[in-house]
């Protein structure tokens, strides 16, 4: 079971760009992510479906509950200034092992579809990195405050649910 994880929610917009929410975006990134993986035989927990807020550590706790076998948190980056980066990153809470392969498999496709790679970077502070019991990985899927991020996701939705849920799959059917 993979349980996704819709970055933010509710109270919590996350990154706000030009009217823009990150918690807007990641749900529909983490249902549309899902489906695909629903598609492809694979069982899916989401931690939310609808525009609500539930903390890191409810998340994480949820993902313990129901034994999930990894754990994708989806997000956008923001930067202090507008248009000042771009790209893809994931981050995981070690580099070595399981969560490092499904973070590099990520980003792999992601790159694939035209994003910029800005690697996978540990993150040990982050309580859905560090509380999780199952590789766990948070993909911070473009700048939400920088434009071409923003028309590469508007543009290529789909393709790029579909290179987040392939690199999750990569690993899922490796692993198997």
């Amino acid at each position: 079971m993979v349980v996704i994880d819709a970055g933010h929610g509710g109270s919590n917009p996350g990154a706000v760009y030009q009217g823009r929410q990150e918690k807007d975006d990641a749900l529909a990134l983490a249902l549309a992510v899902g489906q695909i993986l629903e598609e492809n035989g694979v069982e899916v927990y989401y931690t939310r479906t609808t525009d609500i807020y539930e903390s890191p550590q409810q998340k994480a706790q949820e993902g313990n509950a129901v034994q999930g076998d990894y754990f994708v948190s989806l997000h956008r980056n923001s930067s202090p200034y507008p248009n000042q980066y771009t790209g893809i990153e994931s981050l995981v809470y070690n580099h070595y092992g399981e969560a490092g392969r499904l973070a590099e498999n990520i980003n792999a496709r992601l790159e694939q579809v035209g994003y910029e790679n800005q690697g996978v970077n540990e993150r040990p502070d982050l309580v859905v990195l560090n509380q999780t019991q199952m590789p766990s990985v948070l993909v911070e899927v473009g700048f939400i405050n920088t434009d071409a991020d923003n028309r590469l996701l508007d543009e290529r939705f789909q393709e790029t649910a579909r290179a987040i849920a392939e690199g999750i799959l990569a690993t899922v059917w490796s692993a198997a």
